[in-house]
């Protein structure tokens, strides 16, 4: 290989490595400190004498502008940066024999020297601390005094251990809400020994209080897997069996085992459908810092399971799994195509339950079986067929209905959905209406941005998203929407933050129905 092949890139790395040197020098930084600080002052920067009259006056004006820098001719200590940012080799390159310090380009003369006061750096603005990702440190907690108050608690207990039973003690030592006394007593070891000492569990606290500065940062702290920042769906699994085992209001259901884990998927579901806004299947301290799910949990120890409509509503879980159960014929927990088409006496369009088993909503959740969904997959269906106004479920339609999945519903895709609607209706001996005219329509109701193009920031928008989804979706709803006064549906979505939503209303209107059923066979039974 010819020698300037070679010799191109070392002479470049000395340069950078010259260049680097110098950056590192305590007068170079005070001097373009000193630059900085002129030029926010409005003064001028460059010489008195410096012009752009030639290139000599340029050579000799640059000259001054170095001998000021006083660079020492010695050589220098290496910059403050790790080896790795450095080239190998570059120190040590046979080519050249000046010092750092020495070696000039050609054609210029050598730096003298010249002893300079030191320039006092320029003050920078404080700038507060706005970023807390683990929560903003309160200025009057006393750690110290929790600690003394748990050691205290601890002292009542036979040789200092808790059990998981005495936990409900310590849980309101450390001043926290009463159901988080499982995780609690697991993130101090407590399944590893079936109890806690006091030192283990003090140092566990301390730790935590130190650390997290917020209830949703000391939950996930808790529960998480050892170096995670997030909930998984299995984290919340100790936690909410230690509910079903402790709660007074869940007896009934202790003694039946056997629907412990079908209970637990349904609040897990539940949990992960309003939590995880990223649809990622991990549950961040921001996503559960914004949602109302701690408040629930604190409320746990006051209000009957039975009668509540959130996470944990048992009536909501007999509805969901009585809803799946009719539909497993087989009843290995899994339903397919066939399966899933038959709820609601066939009005969900097969075209969308195809999309469903594609995999467009069931991402981030492992596929078991193929041409199945699972249990779990089931729970997000029924919660977003029947209330179509959440912000889950009209992403959850929308990714069905995106079939290209560019992030928009163009006019193709809402006529194939529609196809499918109008071949249903010609079948019961119903004029459609034609596919031009409900798409005027639609694009009446959504007020799209863009024309033509639908995207999800305008369903959401238009306040009325479960009109347009049964258009395409449900057949029924879709004739029910026709039949109602447009002026009622538009009292309604003013007024919905003061009534119930689609599903408490459907929830409480089918458990009304099953426990009817259940009583009606009982009576049967008793002849």
């Amino acid at each position: 290989m010819p020698a300037n092949k070679v010799l191109q890139p070392v002479l470049k790395l000395k340069v950078d490595e010259l260049f680097q040197c110098w950056l590192s020098e305590t007068p170079t930084q005070l001097l373009l400190k000193d630059y900085l600080r002129r030029i926010k002052n409005g003064e001028n920067v460059l010489p008195e004498n410096f012009d752009d009259s030639g290139d000599a006056s340029r050579m000799q004006s640059a000259n001054k502008m170095l001998d000021s820098l006083s660079l020492s001719p010695v050589t220098c200590s290496p910059p403050s940066r790790s080896p790795s940012a450095l080239p190998i080799g570059a120190f040590s390159s046979p080519r050249s024999g000046l010092t750092p310090r020495t070696y000039r380009s050609s054609g210029s003369r050598l730096v003298q020297p010249k002893r300079e006061e030191p320039r006092t750096p320029t003050i920078s603005q404080h700038i507060p601390k706005f970023y807390f990702p683990k929560g903003c440190p309160k200025a009057n907690i006393n750690v110290d005094s929790i600690i003394s108050k748990i050691e205290k608690t601890f002292s009542t207990l036979p040789n200092e251990r808790a059990s998981l039973e005495d936990m409900v003690k310590v849980a309101k030592a450390c001043e926290c809400p009463l159901y988080w006394k499982a995780p609690l007593f697991y993130a101090a070891g407590g399944d590893r020994t079936r109890y806690v000492s006091v030192h283990k569990f003090v140092a566990m606290w301390r730790k935590v209080l130190q650390t997290c500065h917020d209830d949703a940062v000391k939950f996930v702290q808790l529960l998480a897997k050892p170096g995670c920042a997030y909930l998984e769906q299995e984290d919340l699994i100790p936690f909410l069996q230690d509910v079903v085992n402790t709660h007074p209001h869940l007896t009934f259901l202790r003694e039946a085992s056997e629907f412990h884990s079908r209970y637990i998927t349904t609040v897990v579901q539940r949990i992960f459908y309003i939590v995880n806004r990223s649809w990622s299947g991990r549950i961040t301290c921001a996503e559960l810092r914004k949602s109302n799910f701690l408040q629930h949990v604190a409320l746990l120890e006051e209000e009957d399971i039975n009668q509540s409509t959130d996470y944990f509503s048992y009536e909501h879980f007999y509805v969901i799994y009585c809803k799946f159960w009719e539909l497993d014929a087989d009843h290995d927990l899994y339903v397919d195509e066939q399966d899933l088409s038959k709820h609601n006496d066939h009005a969900i369009s097969s075209r969308i339950i195809e999309r469903i088993f594609s995999g467009a909503v069931t991402r981030g959740r492992k596929a078991q079986k193929e041409g199945k969904i699972s249990y779990a997959d089931f729970v997000w269906f029924l919660l977003s067929e029947e209330d179509k106004k959440t912000q889950t479920s009209i992403e959850y339609w929308f990714r069905c209905m995106d079939l290209d999945g560019d992030g928009v519903l163009s006019m193709y895709e809402l006529e194939y959905f529609y196809e499918e609607q109008c071949q249903k209706m010609e079948s019961m001996a119903i004029e459609p209406l034609p596919f031009e005219d409900c798409l005027c329509q639609m694009l009446d109701l959504v007020k799209p941005q863009s024309d033509g193009k639908i995207t999800l920031h305008d369903l959401k928008k238009c306040k009325q998203a479960n009109l347009f989804f049964d258009t395409f979706i449900n057949l029924d709803k879709y004739l029910d929407h026709e039949q109602k006064d447009p002026f009622s549906v538009l009292r309604v979505g003013e007024n919905e933050g003061q009534e119930l939503s689609d599903w408490e209303k459907y929830a409480a209107e089918e458990y009304a129905i099953l426990v009817a059923e259940e009583a009606a066979t009982e009576q049967w039974n008793d002849g």
